[in-house]
């Protein structure tokens, strides 16, 4: 009996968060793939193809603006942002490293990375001075980042060598997360890892993950960390998204061992995973392109409580409130 209460629980009360839904309305549509949102001022902010750039306000949806970064057609699947600006990277050779004032939307090139291989697949800001943008390695392996400090961008030194076949995905923006201690780096394809930094001795250090891997498809493409201990990775395999085995994991001691979660009992491939703010880790979003889920209980179990389609990335704007954002479209759950 001990072994069957937890599990008629942890249904019950995903089913009574199901049951809890209030609304899902889109809020923004127009030709576009999103990303990448930032939440600020009371409104959504996005980027997205044909440099397309812009924000609808959460209170009221007809409050919008759109803008182009650039004239050519540039694919944006970054964002961030620190008190003064937003920042955005395009994904194709040359990178350019956008800055846009956050109160006139005037926009800049401040840097620009110029290499062949130069392929911005994440940009994660740890606080209003320190932020790291994460790039396919050039042809000798060696792990590329970007480094905002104190204002100016430059690339981040190291020589950290990662493996044939082993980058990222610019899925949606969140294969880095970080505390107040440690930046995490999840990678992906033939070898899918984390790559934890120390902000105290600026050191990494690699850990090796049980999720599927293997092909060029398969691996991380988000993580998230409550703290710096519990963190969740999901992800899976692109070309077969239906599949879930092996393609969700936990970490309870700072990313470096992993248990699989839910394998066989999950909604598939996954692009992001966001945990409630406040919750510690214990209630979690997802979102796949044919899913979104639910879990209350620290990423163990899962619900599909949504069968809306091309949705590639989420995140919480308050306790009642998800944001989600994909093709064509950005949706606001409500909950009561």
């Amino acid at each position: 009996m001990k072994k069957i209460f937890p599990i008629v629980f942890t249904f019950f009360e995903i089913l009574a968060f199901s049951q809890q839904i209030k609304s899902i309305e889109t809020i923004f549509n127009d030709k576009i793939s999103i990303r990448a949102i930032e939440l600020y001022d009371n409104k959504v902010w996005y980027s997205g193809t044909d440099s397309k750039f812009g924000f609808v306000d959460l209170k009221n949806s007809k409050n919008q603006k759109q803008i182009k970064l650039s004239e050519k057609k540039l694919q944006f699947r970054t964002l961030g942002q620190n008190k003064d600006s937003f920042y955005a990277i395009n994904i194709e050779s040359p990178g350019e490293f956008f800055k846009i004032n956050k109160k006139d939307l005037k926009s800049e090139v401040v840097f620009k990375d110029t290499a062949k291989t130069a392929f911005y697949d994440a940009l994660h800001f740890v606080n209003d001075k320190l932020a790291y943008a994460f790039s396919d390695a050039d042809k000798d392996n060696t792990l590329k980042l970007a480094l905002l400090k104190n204002g100016k961008w430059s690339m981040f030194g190291n020589d950290i060598k990662l493996n044939e076949g082993e980058a990222a995905f610019a899925a949606s923006n969140t294969n880095i997360s970080s505390t107040k201690n440690n930046l995490w780096i999840a990678t992906g394809g033939k070898a899918s890892r984390i790559l934890k930094l120390n902000f105290k001795n600026n050191q990494f250090k690699i850990f090796n993950t049980p999720i599927i891997q293997g092909e060029s498809s398969q691996g991380i493409y988000s993580i998230d960390f409550a703290e710096d201990k519990f963190g969740i990775a999901v992800g899976g395999d692109y070309t077969k998204q239906d599949a879930n085995i092996n393609n969700i994991a936990t970490t309870n001691d700072g990313g470096e061992t992993w248990q699989i979660q839910a394998s066989g009992q999950n909604a598939g491939y996954t692009t992001c995973v966001k945990i409630k703010p406040g919750s510690k880790g214990k209630e979690i979003i997802s979102v796949g392109d044919k899913h979104i889920s639910y879990s209350s209980d620290f990423g163990n179990t899962w619900k599909k409580i949504s069968d809306e389609k091309n949705l590639y990335v989420c995140e919480w704007a308050d306790p009642n409130t998800i944001i989600f954002a994909g093709k064509d479209r950005i949706l606001k759950m409500k909950m009561n």
